[in-house]
């Protein structure tokens, strides 16, 4: 198709004096997500722990992380010579993104294999909140790997079951594409980037070393759902979710 002469520079005209239409890209919106973490909530003690360095590596230089190693005693069961309680343990991770979502923020199944976990099973859920919210959560079943010698020679092998999901400015998700989808609307329709945090919850099931029965599946999966109805509750302020 040819253009009058005339016809070309009015076209281009039209064109760039809508460009100040278009919003402005680059404002982030701050997560919902409360990144400091409370040092107990419920019967749960939340022991800090720093981010490892290969995360930091891995990830944007502003990338922000809240981590912890939390325990809960287990009714009536103790140390037949200290009698201290024998405590459950959740592996609490929260990595807020920075300016770079690309290299900032990702599915947890991209760096759990390099943390020793092969993934089975891939299924989601939904959890109900007393606040008549629902939180949607993306739950995997792994067996996870640890070495047990400096030559990293030998190994012992976990069953664990990890919940995640992803809280944005004013959304919640369990969906990577659904989260980026998001992303895409808001920077084309808003100019808004969303700052968003990932939170994943892990626990060992089965033969855990130091409890004497074997944990089931169904008791972690009640445990870990309880935990993190408890977290989000906490964690997330529900007043800026859509």
């Amino acid at each position: 198709m040819k253009y009058a002469p005339l016809a070309l520079p009015a076209l281009m005209t039209a064109v760039l004096s809508g460009i100040h239409l278009l919003p402005k890209a680059g404002e982030m919106a701050p997560s919902a997500i409360r990144m400091k973490l409370p040092d107990q909530l419920g019967s749960w003690i939340y022991r800090q722990k720093p981010p490892s360095q290969d995360e930091i590596d891995l990830l944007a230089a502003d990338t922000e992380f809240s981590k912890a190693i939390c325990f809960s005693p287990r009714e009536g069961e103790y140390t037949p010579l200290t009698g201290d309680a024998i405590p459950d343990r959740i592996d609490l991770s929260v990595v807020l993104s920075g300016h770079d979502l690309n290299n900032s923020i990702h599915r947890p199944e991209r760096c759990m294999p390099s943390q020793g976990h092969i993934i089975n099973t891939s299924t989601k859920l939904t959890l109900e909140l007393p606040n008549g919210h629902d939180l949607p959560v993306r739950r995997l079943l792994s067996i996870q790997s640890i070495p047990i010698n400096d030559e990293r020679s030998e190994y012992a092998s976990f069953q664990s079951v990890t919940y995640y999901f992803f809280v944005g400015h004013n959304a919640v998700t369990q969906d990577h594409m659904a989260r980026t989808l998001l992303d895409i609307k808001d920077r084309l329709l808003l100019g808004m980037d969303q700052r968003w945090a990932y939170v994943s919850a892990s626990m060992w099931y089965g033969d855990v070393p130091w409890i004497e029965d074997e944990v089931t599946l169904e008791e972690a999966d009640q445990k870990l759902q309880d935990f993190l109805k408890e977290l989000s509750m906490e964690q997330i302020d529900w007043e800026q979710i859509k």
